[in-house]
């Protein structure tokens, strides 16, 4: 599991992208999980958490982009 003490999407989006499998801890916003290379919601997640997992996912997609 990654801890991330500042939620910076880009930065967030590149680990993800990298280690494709796997967890995360953003302070402030919680646990994450994340599958095939994309951030997954959670089952009880709240408006925050899906905001944070769209933005986050919106990155990794623009890095797809340029890859």
């Amino acid at each position: 599991m990654r801890m991330f003490n500042r939620y910076v999407p880009t930065l967030i989006a590149k680990h993800v992208y990298r280690l494709f499998t796997g967890r995360i801890y953003i302070d402030g916003r919680g646990n994450f999980d994340f599958h095939q290379g994309m951030v997954q919601a959670q089952s009880n997640a709240d408006f925050e958490h899906y905001r944070t997992v769209k933005e986050i996912n919106a990155e990794i997609r623009r890095l797809k982009e340029q890859h």
